[in-house]
């Protein structure tokens, strides 16, 4: 969920974990970016969010009533200030996983508190990682589909271009990925400023013509449409849940642009940008019932404005898919040194900024689903339907990690923490409840999506552990092996072996076979074990630990951040300042590449054993994903039953 774009001095974001000691510069230019990234996603929701209410608050009535138009409104402005500013930007930006947000760093976070005990707060980081994969899938669909729908408002003869257009935007977008996003991102942050005056200035006029709008910021109104519309107030509430999608993002940025730019921007920009607008259409659509077909375009004048609105909307819908496309790499990154998902390439675009990522597969699958959708669905309409779900779900399960944190970490009593979370987790699921409505309509797309995440992380994370036990079993006491080597020792050859490992307690099968069929021995021999660690990033002073077990044996173990890309060579630079004799020149690296065939009895059903399979296959290389220079490595294949 974290996007990686646009990222303006992250060694100052990261360095305070907060943001709290900026310069005023690197402040505004944080401000800037948070604007451009961490608000794309909320902030295109006026497009389509208050159309959909008012239609589904309208019901059978056709022509909305006043009493449905300020109910609407009313429960908009109040879900921006409850689900929002209340618990995102007030308390959960302060739930922070050493300076780094996020449902997989929430997750991290609330397990280490917990200890041994998280398989319920993986369960939920696994829930939570997978919807977020239907969100990044449906905005940016819902959202590029909502701003070119805005042609038909200039003349109808553009409506037959609508979904070959968004097509084509849509692939251009994605080709354009591979090339990193810092270019791009420089002019997200001015862009969005001006889409946000614009939202603003647009409702001004509206509102002096029809100044009962107000009425809709007494919470009363949003009080009354819902207990006198019943079930139809109820659906209304999965439309108006559209106004808050995005709010994930500013918790999911935090690790980029600190707590303080993230907190200014949405106070003193976005969310009286919003409420201006939300208000403006209100007051549009008092005034004239009609233009609830597009009240979001006819706040401008036919033509040039009009016309140029539809450009404005388009790049701010392209900006908010960014934001999400970027936060689905950050996320599969995390959940790859989580353990949750296998190996996959990772590209870096930027030499600056390390968070800046590119996951060709990814991209790809993305790309696909995404077209797909546009195509099946055609209209935002049908599309905001299938919104809803994978952002309610993600919302009910970032509550439930939240109170854990604030229970645990923060030390608060188990009532009090209840007390904090429990009208918030209420909201959310009310929330979701009224859009699981939408599940025939179009809401069973980012269930099933989320469901096939599920279980593929589970699989991988249930048959990772299975095989580690199974090997373990299999695999002979390092300490002993070193024990018997060390009083007859083999054939010696020059050099130095690091041997990759994942359990540091048994022999390497690469050192078993290569003692096997070569019978030789280096001169040095390491045991080599990479560790993930529940935080984002490792200082550099506990990247490594050394062991020296025997004269010719030592153990080095690399400790990495969640958020960090493993680099075994610029690791062991590390090590060399710690006194051990290490040249990249003279050293191989031995990798064990394991062959799985499915067991008899495994553990989990033949039809899972076959997906670990299949996942395990379509891992990235092991030298690649580690950055050991390949012709370093020797690699001794074996064939493993799981």
């Amino acid at each position: 969920m974290t996007s990686d774009v646009a990222v303006p001095a992250p060694e100052t974001a990261a360095a305070n974990g907060h943001g709290e000691a900026h310069t005023t510069a690197g402040f505004r230019a944080l401000t800037l970016g948070s604007i451009g990234v961490v608000y794309g996603d909320i902030g295109t929701s006026p497009l389509y969010a208050f159309r959909e209410a008012v239609m589904a608050a309208s019901g059978a009535e056709g022509a909305p009533t006043p009493a449905a138009i300020l109910g609407v409104v009313s429960l908009i402005l109040w879900a921006l200030i409850v689900v929002v500013t209340l618990k995102y930007v007030v308390i959960l930006l302060r739930a922070d996983n050493n300076g780094e947000g996020g449902t997989l760093a929430l997750m991290a976070l609330a397990q280490r508190a917990v200890g041994t005990g998280g398989a319920t707060i993986v369960l939920l980081g696994i829930i939570s990682g997978a919807l977020f994969y239907g969100d990044a899938v449906i905005t940016p669909a819902l959202s590029v589909l909502s701003a070119i729908e805005g042609m038909k408002d200039v003349t109808l003869t553009f409506e037959p271009y609508i979904v070959p257009l968004t097509v084509v935007i849509l692939v251009c977008l994605f080709a354009v990925q591979s090339r990193g996003t810092a270019r791009v991102a420089a002019f997200f942050g001015p862009i969005m400023c001006v889409w946000f005056a614009v939202l603003a200035a647009a409702a001004i006029h509206p509102i002096i013509e029809q100044p009962q709008i107000l009425f809709a910021l007494n919470p009363l109104y949003a009080v009354s449409f819902m207990l006198h519309h019943g079930i139809i107030g109820f659906v209304t509430l999965g439309a108006v849940f559209l106004a808050v999608t995005g709010a994930e993002a500013l918790y999911a940025d935090l690790g980029h642009f600190g707590k303080r730019p993230i907190q200014t921007a949405w106070l003193f920009i976005v969310v009286p940008s919003l409420a201006l607008n939300y208000l403006g259409q209100g007051a549009l659509v008092l005034s004239d019932p009609g233009a609830i077909v597009s009240p979001f375009f006819q706040l401008f004048p036919q033509g040039f404005f009009r016309g140029s609105m539809v450009v404005l909307a388009t790049m701010a819908t392209v900006i908010a898919s960014q934001a999400v496309i970027t936060g689905a790499y950050s996320l599969t990154r995390q959940a790859i040194q989580l353990g949750l998902l296998p190996r996959f390439e990772i590209r870096h675009t930027s030499e600056a900024h390390s968070g800046q990522i590119f996951i060709p597969r990814i991209n790809q699958l993305l790309l696909v689903a995404v077209v797909l959708l546009v195509l099946l669905f055609r209209s935002s309409s049908a599309l905001a339907s299938a919104y809803g779900i994978s952002v309610t779900g993600t919302m009910v399960v970032t509550a439930m990690m939240g109170f854990v944190v604030v229970w645990k970490v923060w030390r608060w009593s188990p009532i009090a923490a209840g007390a904090l979370i429990a009208p918030f987790l209420f909201l959310d699921l009310t929330f979701l409840a009224a859009n699981l409505l939408k599940v025939f309509e179009g809401g069973w797309v980012p269930l099933a999506l989320g469901a096939v995440m599920i279980i593929l992380m589970y699989t991988w994370r249930r048959g990772s552990r299975l095989l580690f036990e199974k090997s373990r079993k299999l695999e002979f006491p390092l300490a002993d092996l070193v024990a018997m080597l060390e009083k007859r020792p083999p054939q010696r050859v020059p050099g130095t072996a690091v041997f990759l490992t994942s359990d540091p307690l048994s022999a390497p099968t690469a050192l078993m076979h290569s003692l096997k069929h070569y019978k030789v021995l280096h001169e040095k021999n390491v045991i080599l074990t990479i560790e993930t660690a529940q935080t984002p990033r490792i200082d550099p002073a506990e990247r490594v630990r050394l062991e020296q077990i025997s004269p010719t044996f030592s153990k080095v173990t690399l400790k990495f951040g969640f958020m960090e890309s493993p680099n075994v060579p610029k690791a062991l630079a590390i090590a060399r300042k710690l006194g051990w004799q290490f040249d990249i020149m003279s050293t191989s690296f031995f990798l064990s590449r394991r062959a799985l065939k499915p067991a008899a009895h495994s553990g989990m059903p033949r039809w899972q054993d076959r997906l670990f399979i299949s996942l395990s296959r379509s891992a990235n290389d092991a030298t690649d994903y580690f950055q050991i220079p390949s012709g370093r490595v020797v690699e001794v294949g074996t064939q493993v039953t799981i």
